[in-house]
């Protein structure tokens, strides 16, 4: 028989109390199995037995000195061993724990084990150690002012890009197009075509709030926004205002009736009645919320839906669950709202730290130890190019990832419409990314089943993040799955996929394409109407109106 605790209080705290009880006596049998593990690999390395090697592909350890060296070898093999116990540890761990503090002990693991890596220090590191030889120290030197200066103006974290290397409208984002339509919240622009004939039903692209669009227009030969243009698609992109203390209160309402505006604009511009939408990322987000509000009116102006790396359920958080502990979530909500805003750099710190090995400590070696610049790479450019999020906006995006609501009729409102995913029923276009470290594929897969259309098609990259967002057709080494009609399972529809070279792009363009009405003669760039000048605009380089 058990003691009844009348108090639902002190019931969730005895739970608490014993969860913490069980994570300790779990983990510290961990721990000591663990520790045995490590013993007896550090006995192997010591007398030169051991078989421990580094991830294929691993640029860390590409000097020759890892493997020729008897010392080197020994630090490296005692790293890999001691990085390779932390891990199973943390997995051990983290199931006798709650999902969140699992997840949060595994982000934190992973950057624990990237900071101890021996290439990381001077005396650990022989390509350092020559470059210090070879320079009489002066790398050192560059080094401890590039530190300096990361410190002044960057946050203390290091510096990926050199600045000025590339300028957007002279290196960047340099499609040929005009602004036909700005207000207070976003700029419209029109890209001018690049065939002889288009397709009579316009696309309108959704960017995310989060960033700058142009990562969609990188460079010639590396932009989306191009080869939608080359493939006769009438291309219109909304390119965000980068939002100060002033837009605080900006939020999803804001955001859903400015792409509702966009589409009127859209519409008047070329004369369709209706309009294909692609969003990405967090843009997907804000265009479902407005087509559920338009399902809801029975408004008809969008005839497609597309939807690049977006996650609208939040149940398997994978890695952004570190930051999905309700008590970091609610200081968070309470800073955005205190301050007005969540900064760029903010921003920008969270998800760099995600990749610690790439885009942390890679830098940590090359700007400081190596004391060189670092290489000029267009999206690390756009990376380092951040923007701005509204407090309210923020703070309903974190309402959305703690709490799920997308997937829960009636739990979220906007434009005065509760959100009922299943009432939309539109062609729908899904894409995501095998190795996606902040939207995992098998979560934008889920979006095949939350919508309530028949007419589904999900296509899967072979690439991460950004990378499936910029990486164009003709490259032999990209891929791409597609198959038949998304089920219920994503495993299942990948084990039953097609691979095809080339990248989703294509794919896309062709679904697209096939619903964009027949081909009619391309307008003049001189024939467009109220142009307020040319592409890239001015809010993107956060130039007042």
């Amino acid at each position: 028989m058990g003691i009844p605790i009348p108090d639902s209080g002190l019931r969730r705290r005895l739970g608490r109390l014993a969860g913490v009880v069980g994570t300790a006596v779990g983990g510290a049998q961990v721990a000591a199995e663990c520790s045995a593990r490590f013993g007896g690999e550090f006995a192997r390395i010591a007398v030169g037995k051991s078989e421990l090697t580094p991830p294929k592909g691993d640029r860390r350890w590409v000097d020759p000195a890892w493997t020729t060296n008897p010392l080197y070898r020994r630090i490296q093999q005692t790293y890999l061993a001691s990085a390779q116990q932390i891990g199973r540890a943390t997995v051990g761990i983290g199931q006798y724990a709650d999902p969140d503090r699992a997840h949060q002990l595994e982000f934190f693991s992973r950057i624990l084990v990237s900071g101890l890596a021996p290439t990381n220090y001077l005396p650990t590191n022989p390509a350092a150690v020559k470059e210090t030889f070879d320079t009489a120290g002066m790398n050192l030197v560059r080094g401890v002012r590039n530190y300096a200066t990361d410190v002044r103006r960057n946050g203390g974290m290091p510096t990926m890009v050199e600045p000025g290397a590339f300028e957007v409208g002279r290196d960047l984002a340099l499609t040929p197009g005009s602004v036909v339509a700005r207000d207070d919240v976003a700029e419209v622009l029109r890209y001018h075509p690049s065939t002889d004939t288009v397709h009579s039903r316009p696309v309108l692209v959704v960017p995310p709030p989060i960033g700058r669009y142009y990562f969609l227009d990188l460079r010639p030969g590396r932009s989306f926004v191009e080869y939608a243009v080359s493939r006769g698609l009438q291309t219109f992109m909304l390119s965000w205002r980068n939002p100060q203390q002033e837009q605080r209160d900006w939020d999803l309402d804001t955001y859903a009736q400015r792409v509702s505006d966009a589409i009127d604009t859209v519409r008047e511009q070329t004369g369709s009645d209706d309009v294909n939408l692609i969003g990405f990322c967090a843009g997907g987000i804000i265009a479902t919320t407005l087509l559920n509000h338009l399902a809801a009116v029975g408004d008809t102006r969008v005839h497609s839906m597309s939807y690049a790396v977006t996650m609208l359920d939040f149940e398997k958080k994978e890695q952004l669950g570190a930051f999905a502990s309700p008590n970091l979530i609610s200081f968070a909500r309470r800073r955005s709202l205190r301050n007005g805003i969540i900064s760029a750099r903010e921003m920008g710190s969270a998800f760099t730290w995600m990749r610690p090995d790439d885009l942390v400590f890679n830098y940590v070696v090359n700007n400081y130890l190596m004391g060189r610049t670092p290489p000029t790479f267009d999206i690390l450019a756009w990376n380092a190019d951040g923007t701005n999020l509204p407090g309210a906006l923020h703070a309903q995006f974190l309402d959305l990832f703690r709490g799920n609501h997308l997937t829960k009729p009636g739990a979220v409102t906007v434009l005065g419409t509760p959100v009922d995913l299943s009432t939309v029923t539109l062609p729908t276009f899904v894409s995501g990314a095998i190795d996606d470290h902040l939207t995992a594929w098998k979560n934008c897969y889920r979006t095949t089943q939350l919508l309530g259309g028949d007419d589904t098609t999900f296509v899967l990259s072979h690439s991460g993040h950004i990378a499936s967002l910029v990486n164009p057709p003709g490259n032999p080494k990209s891929h791409y799955w597609t198959g038949r009609k998304p089920g219920p399972d994503p495993q299942q529809w990948l084990d039953h996929a097609d691979r095809v070279t080339g990248t989703w792009w294509q794919a896309w363009a062709d679904w697209v394409g096939s619903r964009s009405g027949e081909r009619v003669p391309s307008p003049e760039p001189d024939n467009i109407e109220n142009p307020l000048g040319p592409a890239p605009g001015r809010y993107v380089k956060d130039l007042p109106a």
